[in-house]
């Protein structure tokens, strides 16, 4: 009994020993393991951190871009705004004078009724005597003689001009 004792004494510590040394082994690969991982996330996070900087540098970029082109659109409607008021003006102005030239010219050449009442008359009395004609041809008689008048007297100031 004494000897199977001390064999059981010594089997234990040399248990203790082994499992100590698996636990110590575990406990290194756990440590390795555990600082790949956080060499690997620290890694991952400097380089998540760079694609946010070149990005943030990449929207700074695009935002002078676009002010760039903002103001240099805003100068050219500007432009186009002056052009088109100085072309409104001109064209304005050309064709008021070319409207004054034209009422100018033909002013002159006005045209007014003439023997306008005699006309008049005349029409009217057609239409009271349809069948008896010949009976309204002392107002056609005075019409043409104030017609010839009227044409001796324009004819007259056409040539005074």
């Amino acid at each position: 009994d004494g000897v199977s004792g001390d064999k059981k004494k010594k089997k234990i510590p040399l248990q203790k020993r082994m499992f100590g040394k698996i636990l110590e082994r575990e406990r290194v690969s756990s440590n390795e393991h555990l600082t790949r991982a956080i060499l690997r996330e620290r890694a991952a996070t400097e380089e998540e951190r760079q694609k946010a900087q070149r990005f943030a540098r990449q929207l700074e970029e695009k935002d002078r871009e676009l002010k760039k082109h903002d103001a240099y659109y805003k100068e050219q409607l500007a432009r186009l705004e002056e052009r088109s008021a100085q072309f409104y003006k001109v064209t304005t102005e050309q064709y008021q004078k070319a409207a004054d030239e034209v009422s100018a010219r033909f002013k002159r050449y006005e045209t007014q009724p003439v023997c306008a009442d005699l006309q008049g008359k005349i029409l009217q009395c057609y239409q009271q005597h349809a069948q008896e004609t010949l009976s309204c041809s002392a107002l056609a008689s005075q019409y043409l003689h104030c017609v010839n008048h009227a044409k001796q007297v324009s004819v007259g100031i056409l040539l005074l001009e």
